[in-house]
This record gives C-alpha cells, sequence and structure tokens, in this order.
C-alpha cells in the first residue's frame, strides 16, 4: 500500500502537539533525513545540499551515529543539524512506553537534540507525552516522499514531493543505502524546481 504524499489535516489536527509544517513568513521548505547517517548515501546528499546552499535537518539513529561519528561531523561542519531518531530504530507501537524512552535516552546521549522524530511515525501517547517531558519537540512531516519504497519508480517519487510542496512543508527523505536511488533523483528535482521557484531550504532549530 502506498501512502498518501500528504498528510492529511484531521491527521494533523488529531495530534496537536506533534509538528506537521512550520508558520514561516518567508518562502522556505524543510528538508528532513531519516534513519541516517550512512557513510555513502549521507555524503551525496551533503554534496547535492552543498550544491543549492540549502540546509537540512538530519533525524539521526543513535546506533548509527555510534558507527559512524565522522559522517555526523561533515554535517554539522557543513551548516546542517541533527535529531534524535531513537538508538535502535524501534516501533513505537511494538514497544513499550518505558523501553522506547530508554531507547530515545540512549541516543540522546549520542545526539543531545531537542528535535525529535519517531522511527515509521508510529508512537502511543504516553510514549509522545514522556519524550516532550524530556524537553524534545516531535517533528513529523506534510510531505512523505516514500523513497524507501522499491514499486514507485524514482520520477514518481520526485512528483509526488515537487506537486506537494508550498510553504512551510516540512519534507521527508531518507538518507539509506534502500532508499538513495529514488532520494537523489527526487531531491535533485526537488532542490532544482523549489530554487526556480523562490524557495529557500532552511533547518528546523530556530523554529
Amino acid at each position: 500500500m502506498i501512502i498518501p504524499a500528504r498528510v492529511p489535516r484531521f491527521i494533523q489536527k488529531l495530534y496537536p502537539h506533534r509538528v506537521w509544517r512550520i508558520e514561516s513568513s518567508s518562502n522556505e521548505i524543510f528538508l528532513t533525513f531519516d534513519d541516517g547517517p550512512h557513510p555513502d548515501s549521507t555524503s551525496r546528499v551533503l554534496d547535492l545540499l552543498n550544491e543549492y546552499d540549502a540546509k537540512a535537518t538530519f533525524f539521526c539513529i543513535g546506533d548509527r551515529v555510534k558507527q559512524y561519528p565522522e559522517v555526523v561531523e561533515q554535517i554539522l561542519a557543513a551548516g546542517h543539524i541533527i535529531g534524535n531518531h531513537t538508538q535502535h530504530h524501534l516501533n513505537g507501537w511494538k514497544t513499550s512506553a518505558n523501553e522506547y524512552v530508554d531507547d530515545v535516552a540512549e541516543a540522546q546521549g549520542f545526539i543531545k537534540s531537542s528535535l525529535f522524530r519517531p522511527p515509521y511515525g508510529r508512537m502511543t501517547g504516553n510514549q509522545a507525552r514522556a519524550i516532550r517531558k524530556m524537553g524534545m519537540k516531535i517533528i513529523m512531516w506534510t510531505i512523505l516522499s516514500a523513497d524507501y519504497d522499491q514499486d514507485i519508480s524514482p520520477a514518481d517519487v520526485s512528483k509526488r514531493v515537487t506537486e506537494n510542496i508550498e510553504n512551510g512543508s516540512i519534507v521527508v527523505f531518507h538518507d539509506s543505502e534502500k532508499a538513495e536511488l529514488n532520494m537523489m533523483f527526487a531531491l535533485t528535482e526537488l532542490l532544482k524546481k523549489g530554487s526556480q521557484k523562490g524557495f529557500k531550504f532552511s533547518v528546523l532549530d530556530k523554529k
């Protein structure tokens, strides 16, 4: 099943304490990348973002930060920021609240960010309340690229993104080996077309 590109408004209203888009007076898009860092895919993303002077937020898995600290250094040195994506990419719907929160706390030891995104977008109300009590902001998304779906072509992934962007959109990609082909094609098209339309690509930390 292919998930719709845009999150329906009624879903956003059901979870008002989670961030789905950014109110901005500027013409801005907020690029985000999940599941890294990856020694190859993340580096290619950084090179492409640099070409367009675009900034992004990388939601990192703590265990991979532990494996590839030099890639995180590259992310930060390029003016991007990182967020917490749990230590072991846990599905909140299949994990107890205590185990989930402990895993997020473990990841904080490597990531140290006030931004959190639940893997798969799945977490329970109890987990969400505990995460907010830790002083973290839960970042969801406006547009899901579905770059990880092997049944979708790069061109279709690109359309999902470029045909739905508007000021304040949070777009989610994945800097992973599985998603790389779709992601790099769609990201290139978004940066190209977004820049032509006068969009600025910004990080989330100042919002």
